[in-house]
């Protein structure tokens, strides 16, 4: 995992690095210079050698300024034909060049920032973007799109967020020699999803990984239909889905149908989970009163790990109580899967700006793992561990897809990841299949049939 550090987290790591209280530690300077260098070498990479090569760089007047002036060095001791610029007194055009290195602000700049033009120079980022904000990827008109972004020792929080994250291209994390080993934040890879994946054992059956679904209502079935379906195919071998009141008349499917009445179900719901792993509740369930009352319940005595989703949010804000009272007395795993306007009845509160702190404290608040859906998704557990997510892409923001995701998370917790993990990892796969996709006009139940191919990179 890669990992995520706001602009405070980083001060304080530059401040222990540069302690001479600290083992190992180095000077400003020399940080500097490692830095200069990672700088210098992506230029070369992008400008495909040195030889009659042409660099403008936008130097501040702090650090982010002096690791661009490092990296001047270092390309004009290989023959680069180098201009350094003063951020401070910036023409509005550029002189012609090859490449632009924006070392004008850091992370730690607030503000607005009127970049210059580069013309046609390819654009190099040092940090972050000069005015990206480096905590919420908040950036004003004015900043310069960059084709690469060398960021240091870890990434940024303003270099995952939108618009932050579009602004800075391709993103390189530059070890300088800086300690990362306490930060509680990181970015979800490929290799980390390889890692938390539960390859079935040779003795494996349809119950071992099995999956109660309790979504949908009287002609609104299509929610229940993708929920649990993507649980089979994320690996669920047995689902049995309960739509209240009704059977799912979606068309071709494969899990087991169990008839519920449509009000007073909760005791017969609680009653059938003894040979299930996992249960998925809420996908289209409906706000009534009395379907509010009982999926409360459920989820209050569900004694397995259990994904609240969709309606089943609306139902957990909904009661005077709130949604502490169904909560705490629970011992099994429980991963809630809110927008952000769900997120908002949970916690009293639209989402602040600080996307990864609101997930971390709405988590620690109910004791449950929080997935905060968006272009990157955050996850955060109780012990104020956040994961966050950036597979997938705008292809995702269509009906439907959210009751995919609640189906992939449900099958890996029944497959025995943690909570986290598999809520992590559920939007891994959620988001990479969705890049399979078609890039217009995707479907969410497009989805399903891309998750297994998700799933063969993951063996």
């Amino acid at each position: 995992m890669l990992p995520i550090v706001t602009p405070d987290e980083m001060r304080d790591i530059d401040a222990a690095a540069t302690s001479a209280s600290m083992p190992g530690s180095a000077s400003v300077e020399t940080l500097i210079d490692r830095a200069g260098s990672a700088v210098a070498w992506a230029a070369l990479r992008m400008l495909g050698g040195s030889y009659g090569r042409r660099v403008v760089i936008i130097a501040g007047p702090g650090n982010n300024g002096a690791d661009g002036r490092a990296a001047a060095r270092r390309l004009s001791a290989r023959g680069v034909q180098v201009v350094v610029i003063s951020a401070n007194d910036c023409p509005a055009v550029l002189p012609e060049c090859d490449l632009v290195i924006d070392a004008a602000y850091g992370t730690g700049f607030h503000g607005v920032w009127q970049a210059p033009d580069p013309g046609t120079a390819q654009v190099l980022a040092v940090d972050i973007p000069s005015g990206v904000d480096g905590l919420t990827g908040a950036a004003g008109p004015g900043v310069m799109q960059a084709d690469h972004t060398v960021t240091f020792a870890a990434l940024k929080p303003g270099l995952v967020f939108e618009p932050g994250s579009g602004l800075a291209g391709s993103v390189e994390v530059a070890d300088i020699g800086l300690s990362c080993a306490h930060v509680r934040t990181h970015l979800v890879q490929q290799a980390d999803v390889v890692d938390w994946w539960q390859p079935r054992e040779p003795d494996s059956h349809k119950w071992s990984a099995s999956t109660r679904v309790i979504a949908g209502s009287p002609g609104m079935t299509g929610a229940a239909y993708l929920a649990a379906t993507a649980a089979q195919r994320a690996g669920a071998g047995m689902v049995h889905l309960s739509v209240p009141g009704a059977l799912d008349g979606s068309g071709d499917h494969e899990y087991v149908q169990r008839l519920l009445p449509g009000a007073g179900w909760a005791t017969e719901v609680i009653s059938s989970l003894d040979r299930f792993q996992s249960l998925i509740i809420g996908p289209g369930l409906g706000r009534d009163e009395e379907t509010v009352a009982a999926l409360r319940e459920v989820v209050r005595r569900s004694p397995i790990p259990t994904v609240v989703d969709g309606d089943g949010l609306f139902a957990l804000a909904w009661s005077n109580d709130g949604v502490a009272p169904v909560l705490r007395d629970r011992e099994a795993p429980t991963v809630l899967t809110p927008h952000d306007g769900e997120f908002a009845l949970l916690a009293g509160a639209k989402v602040g700006v600080d996307r990864i702190m609101e997930t971390r404290l709405l988590a620690f608040e109910l004791g449950v793992v929080v997935l905060l859906k968006g272009p990157a998704t955050v996850i955060a557990d109780p012990e104020g561990q956040v994961l966050v997510v950036t597979a997938g892409d705008d292809r995702l923001a269509t009906a439907g897809t959210g009751d995919v995701l609640s189906g992939i998370i449900g099958a890996l917790l029944a497959q025995g990841l943690g909570a986290c993990h598999a809520a992590a990892a559920g939007a891994w796969i959620h988001g990479r299949a969705g890049r399979l996709g078609s890039r217009r006009g995707l479907l969410a139940g497009d989805l399903l049939p891309l998750i297994p191919q998700v799933l063969e990179t993951l063996e």
